[in-house]
């Protein structure tokens, strides 16, 4: 990680002048960027204690649990909280780490810029580079390290869309991911209206897996998305951005019982909530495919087509003794 980022930052030095100006921000700060009660609810002992934002509805509410820590079973207690562990940027400014307060765009001609388009019958179409930070905030804050769950790695980049071909070329994309030829047509977009108006609502129906709610189709997994809303056309590629981490075998989820983590190639999208952070904060958290008339007003600059937003995990934990 230390290797990584010293390569970032060398490579900063030396492209990092032609569009900063674009690129105008500074280091996420995790005291006032990120929306602390959308950690809310809380629950230990299947009782909730702290109320406020959303939750899931699919909780189980049995207070006790049993992990398996060597030959003998231990028993515990269950716990639930939403976690801030990752930051996505959506950036129309191709190498615009806009989290880190730099950018690394040289000399290329900008053809991995991204923008929003519109044709003559005003349907838009948006392409946004896509950035995905682990980003365990708890653990860098040194908070709740009392929880074993609590995620410990370090700030790390764990993916740049520039450097991946298939998100640049939907193509390209369907040859990665074959199954799209299944999802990514309009008779199977017509079940996604029961997603839209679950999310809109509550939470997205997590066996629609090929669905975004109100925000569109998940497939294909490449920045290009029809949308309208320039805003909720981004929170739908930073829910991409998830869905294409779990697809490359890089998304983990902790299991119903709190024992342990395993990795997630098929997205449970009631596991998730995305907080806009720039241009502009929110002062809530989104569910996957919330209708964007809903919560899209005052959140784009008029001098910035760049967004990051940090996702909350639900986490189930099993605090053993």
């Amino acid at each position: 990680m230390k290797l990584l980022i010293s390569s970032i930052l060398l490579l900063a030095f030396f492209y990092g002048s032609n569009s900063f100006a674009k690129c105008d921000s500074g280091f996420i700060n995790p005291i006032t960027d990120i929306q602390w009660s959308c950690t809310f609810p809380i629950r230990v002992g299947g009782v909730q204690i702290a109320s406020g934002g959303e939750d899931t509805g699919t909780n189980i509410t049995s207070p006790v649990c049993m992990c398996k820590l060597g030959v003998l079973p231990v028993l515990g207690i269950r716990v639930s909280f939403w976690e801030p562990s990752r930051i996505i940027e959506t950036v129309s400014d191709a190498y615009c780490m806009q989290s880190m307060g730099m950018s690394l765009k040289g000399s290329e001609d900008g053809k991995l810029d991204g923008g929003l388009t519109n044709n003559l019958s005003g349907e838009g179409k948006a392409f946004q580079q896509m950035h995905y930070y682990i980003f365990p905030a708890w653990s860098i804050l040194d908070m709740f390290m009392d929880l074993p769950c609590i995620e410990t790695d370090d700030f790390d980049v764990a993916m740049m869309t520039e450097l991946n071909p298939s998100w640049n070329n939907e193509m390209l994309s369907l040859i990665v991911n074959p199954e799209a030829l299944l999802f990514a047509n309009p008779a199977a977009s017509l079940a996604c209206s029961a997603d839209a108006v679950s999310s809109t609502s509550g939470f997205p129906i997590n066996s629609l897996f090929w669905c975004m709610g109100a925000w569109g189709n998940s497939y294909p997994l490449a920045g290009s998305i029809t949308s309208t809303d320039y805003v909720e056309a981004n929170a739908a590629l930073a829910a991409r951005g998830i869905y294409l981490m779990g697809r490359t075998g890089l998304l983990m989820d902790s299991s119903p019982d709190g024992c342990t983590r395993s990795y997630s190639t098929i997205w449970n999208k009631d596991r998730y909530k995305l907080q806009i952070m720039k241009p502009t904060k929110g002062g809530a958290c989104l569910p996957i495919g919330r209708e964007g008339l809903m919560w899209t007003g005052g959140k784009h600059s008029g001098t910035s087509d760049n967004f990051s937003w940090m996702m909350f995990k639900k986490n189930n934990c099993c605090m053993t003794y």
